[in-house]
C-alpha cells in the first residue's frame, strides 16, 4: 500500500473511530509499528491528529484542535442539530457574527433562509457559502488567512470588529468547564473576544462532549452569553450553573426544548 494510500485509511478510520491504536493499525495495514508512528507523526505536524500513548485522537486537548477540514467530515448530526437551533434565533434584518469554526460554517450554509441578514464573519467557510447570496450584506472580516482553521484572525480582524455592532453573535468553543469557556489559540481568543464585544446578544454553540473539557487559553465566563445551544442534555452540575448565571440552555437533540 502507497503511504499515501496508508494514511488516508488512517484519517477515514478517525473519522469514523475519533481514535486509533498503533498495534491494530501495524496489523491492519500489514506494516510495522515504527512505520505507523512515523505515519501518525506526520500527520501530527499537519494539524489532523494528535498523537497519545498507545496511538492517536482527534479530540482536542489543551493546545490541540485539529485541520478544519478534518473537522468539517466529523459529527455532522451534532452540527446540524446545534446549527438548526441556532438559526431560530436569527431574524430577518437582523446583522449576525458567525465565528470560525465547522459548526459555525453548517450553520453560515442556513442564514439563507433568514434572509435579509448582514452577516460579520471571520469564517472562509461561511464567506463561500454566501458571497453570491441575494439578501446577504456580507461584510468579511480581513485579516491573516489561518488554513488550520480556514479563517481570519489577527490585529486587521480585531480593528475591523471594534467599528461594527450586531444584534447576535455565534461564538464557537472546543472547551467549557464550569464557569469558564476556553480556546486553545491565542489569535482565535483575541477575535472571539472582539466578536463578544460588538455583540448586543451573544450565543455560546458547544457539543456535549466538550462540556467539562480545558484548553490552554481563558476565552469568556459562561455569563457573557445569553444563550447557550447544545446538543444532548448537560450534566446535571453545568445545567444548574447556565440557570444561575440566568442564561438560556438549548438543548439542540430534543428539538430546540429549552430547559
Amino acid at each position: 500500500m502507497r503511504r499515501e494510500d496508508r494514511r488516508q485509511e488512517i484519517l477515514d478510520l478517525l473519522v469514523s473511530k475519533g481514535a486509533v491504536e498503533v498495534d491494530l493499525l501495524s496489523e491492519q495495514l500489514s506494516v510495522s509499528k515504527m512505520t505507523i508512528h512515523r505515519d501518525l507523526d506526520e500527520l501530527e505536524e499537519l494539524g489532523m491528529l494528535r498523537k497519545i500513548r498507545g496511538g492517536a485522537t482527534t479530540e482536542p486537548g489543551t493546545q490541540f484542535e485539529s485541520d478544519f477540514r478534518f473537522r468539517a467530515l466529523q459529527g455532522q448530526s451534532t452540527k446540524e442539530a446545534i446549527a438548526q437551533a441556532a438559526l431560530k434565533l436569527v431574524e430577518p434584518g437582523m446583522s449576525v457574527i458567525v465565528n470560525d469554526g465547522s459548526t459555525a460554517a453548517v450553520l453560515g450554509n442556513h442564514l439563507v433562509k433568514a434572509r435579509p441578514l448582514t452577516v460579520l464573519t471571520n469564517n472562509g467557510a461561511v464567506i463561500d457559502q454566501l458571497k453570491d447570496q441575494a439578501g446577504i450584506s456580507l461584510i468579511a472580516l480581513g485579516g491573516w488567512y489561518t488554513p488550520k482553521y480556514n479563517a481570519y484572525f489577527g490585529k486587521v480582524t480585531e480593528d475591523a470588529l471594534t467599528g461594527l455592532r450586531a444584534d447576535i453573535a455565534f461564538i464557537s468553543s472546543p472547551a467549557v468547564k464550569g464557569c469558564d469557556v476556553f480556546h486553545m489559540d491565542e489569535a482565535a481568543v483575541r477575535t472571539k473576544r472582539a466578536m463578544i464585544n460588538s455583540a448586543t446578544k451573544n450565543v455560546l454553540l458547544v457539543s456535549n462532549s466538550r462540556i467539562n473539557q480545558q484548553a490552554l487559553y481563558r476565552l469568556a465566563s459562561i455569563g457573557e452569553f445569553d444563550v447557550v445551544i447544545t446538543d444532548k442534555a448537560p450534566d446535571e452540575s453545568f445545567a444548574k450553573l447556565v440557570k444561575a448565571s440566568g442564561i438560556e440552555l438549548i438543548v439542540a437533540s430534543t428539538e430546540g426544548a429549552r430547559i
